[in-house]
């Protein structure tokens, strides 16, 4: 999936390969909060509330790693919460992924909100946690995975009213010779980006 990038980071090289966008275009992606999909589908657990309702996600049940990443990060310890998320591999790889020389990656969206309302409305919020994790994600180990954070509109469902506000979308991909070996790697990842996030939400 491409995006067009509205605004974006220099790119570097090293640890976690990782980019920050701002994308508020007509065209670009939004979520509607909360939200369900038609005739009974899947919809939003408020798991910052109600951690319980976590069994109810299939993504986390199928993919333990990305249920704990849930757990914490819905617990009092971040400053976050998540509204949507899914998980998959794939052979499909674009020219930014040759450069690790892998066949396969296994990736990643989680879909982040901040847990307090003001700040759920406020670009130079959403602005300086991405920067925030962008920077500490560079910092750490050299592992095969990218990472980009992305700051989308978001439409929120007040009562009767509906207020224009943002969010944050967070994808990760490890790479690998088999799929085990990318889902391992895109792990490490994900326990890194877990961490970043419970640092920031110290600060």
């Amino acid at each position: 999936m491409r995006h067009r990038k509205l605004l974006r980071s220099p790119r570097l090289r090293g640890s976690v390969d990782v980019d920050f966008a701002v994308e508020l275009g007509d065209d670009d992606e939004t979520l509607d909060f909360p939200w369900a999909a038609p005739e009974g589908g899947p919809r939003y657990f408020d798991l910052k509330g109600q951690p319980e309702l976590l069994t109810s996600i299939e993504e986390a049940k199928s993919v333990p790693e990305l249920g704990e990443f849930l757990r914490v990060i819905n617990s009092p310890s971040s400053i976050l919460e998540t509204a949507k998320c899914d998980a998959w591999s794939t052979s499909d790889l674009n020219s930014e992924d040759e450069i690790f020389g892998l066949p396969i990656k296994f990736g990643s969206y989680v879909d982040l909100l901040f847990s307090r309302v003001e700040p759920r409305y406020s670009f130079e919020r959403h602005e300086q946690i991405a920067k925030q994790l962008t920077q500490l994600l560079r910092r750490v180990p050299d592992i095969p995975a990218t990472a980009e954070v992305l700051v989308r509109r978001c439409f929120y469902h007040e009562e009767s009213n509906i207020r224009e506000g943002l969010y944050i979308t967070f994808y990760l991909f490890g790479f690998g010779d088999e799929i085990a070996q990318a889902r391992q790697q895109w792990a490490v990842g994900l326990n890194l980006v877990q961490n970043a996030i419970l640092q920031i939400s110290k600060l």
